[in-house]
């Protein structure tokens, strides 16, 4: 795979994790005077409305049966799942606790691409992303809050997070990404009137009074959700899984920083060498890959030149030579 496609590839799981970590904090703030079930169902009407614009826009209706394909109902469906367990769990649990918990992700992903998509990771990443989980324990310090019931349903979560990206290498390529990310939004969108219609439990199901200022922060949620939802994709299919999936660990950064900039926490000693042991943890390994990659090339280069050298007629007298170097063609990969 292309160097420069596991670059972008990062660089739009960086930005995926900023408009989910955003997103989060502005759920939970909003949950403190509105139920959950509306939150997600408004936040879900403007965020399907920007995405059916783009589809419009980009000409995926024209195809839009590719949209039912199995495997993009299949990530909606993971999806779905995956928000239903994880907003439950972040309304009570911290904003930190949830974000980190979702940090075994890239663990859980590379996994089940090693074994359902056969994908080479070499010991060296394994033991990246392990020294990068440290790094994430280092940052939460997990006590008996951080093992409770709640936090074990962030951590199902994670799981079906997991078959989620998988599925996605699943889908066909000519499916767009605005169009995947249409299908996964209006699923999230139809859970949140499947709780406002529950009524019960408290904080989820029913409906509360809206304020304008409400509106407007629940619209900025739905355009943070559709970035998200199309930089996480754009991410998972452009670049190797196994590589971009330790990138992930970057949304404890970006809880960090809103952390001091919205709340004036200050990250401690122990966090900052968290931080820095997740950060070198996800650069060492593009390094890795980008070394072996430059490695295989020059392995190839060498193969091309024996290959020239073991065709190279030897014994031919220079008429012959001249037509034999007329008829060869280079070798290139």
């Amino acid at each position: 795979m292309d160097l420069r496609d596991n670059g972008r590839a990062i660089a739009a799981m960086l930005t995926a994790n900023a408009c989910f970590m955003v997103n989060d904090v502005l759920v939970k703030f909003q949950a403190g005077h509105l139920q959950l079930g509306q939150i997600i169902l408004i936040r879900g009407v403007f965020a399907v409305a920007l995405l059916i614009v783009a589809c419009q826009v980009t000409g995926v209706f024209r195809h839009w049966k590719r949209l039912l394909q199995p495997a993009v109902l299949l990530r909606a469906l993971f999806e779905t799942g995956a928000a239903a367990l994880y907003l439950y769990a972040l309304l009570n649990i911290p904003v930190a606790n949830a974000a980190a918990i979702l940090q075994i992700l890239p663990l859980v992903v590379t996994a089940g691409a090693a074994v359902f998509l056969g994908a080479p990771v070499g010991w060296r990443r394994w033991l990246a992303i392990f020294i990068g989980l440290s790094g994430v324990l280092l940052i939460i310090r997990p006590g008996v809050e951080g093992f409770s019931a709640w936090s074990l349903v962030a951590l199902a979560s994670v799981f079906l997070m997991g078959a989620r990206d998988l599925a996605t290498r699943k889908v066909s390529v000519d499916v767009p990404t605005f169009g995947i990310s249409l299908m996964s939004t209006i699923g999230v969108t139809l859970l949140g009137a499947v709780f406002i219609g529950l009524g019960e439990p408290q904080t989820i199901g029913g409906w509360a009074p809206l304020a304008a200022l409400d509106l407007v922060v629940l619209g900025l949620t739905g355009v943070l959700l559709v970035g998200g939802y199309s930089f996480l994709i754009i991410a998972v299919r452009l670049g190797e899984i196994s590589l971009v999936a330790p990138f992930r660990y970057s949304s404890v950064l970006w809880a960090m920083g809103l952390g001091f900039l919205v709340f004036g926490e200050v990250p401690d000693g122990l966090t900052l060498v968290g931080m820095v042991i997740i950060a070198a943890t996800g650069i060492y390994t593009f390094l890795r890959e980008h070394r072996l990659a430059r490695r295989g090339a020059l392995s190839q280069s060498a193969i091309a030149a024996v290959a020239t050298v073991a065709v190279t007629p030897t014994s031919l007298d220079q008429e012959e030579r001249s037509e034999h170097a007329a008829n060869q063609r280079p070798y290139v990969r």
